[in-house]
């Protein structure tokens, strides 16, 4: 499977567990992706998606989206969908 790159973490919130992303590509729901950075190493489907607090199905590049996550990452960690 291959990886393409398609934004970068911008924030983290522990409550709720949630990370802010500023997207340079397309995501929807079901996507899976993959979050690396120095520490982080996480891959995860993509099961809900925000766009200003209300629920969304897809995103498009410049969108800033939060989804859940099942552990802390980082800003500045980039976001990869993962295709194939």
């Amino acid at each position: 499977m291959s990886e393409e790159i398609i934004g970068t973490v911008s924030d983290f919130f522990a409550h709720p567990v949630v990370a802010a992303i500023e997207l340079t590509g397309a995501l929807k729901v079901g996507d899976k992706i993959h979050i690396k950075g120095h520490t982080t190493d996480l891959e995860l489907n993509v099961d809900s998606l925000q766009i200003d607090n209300e629920s969304v199905q897809e995103a498009k590049a410049g969108d800033s989206i939060g989804i859940k996550v099942p552990e802390r990452v980082r800003d500045g960690d980039s976001v990869f969908k993962v295709v194939g």
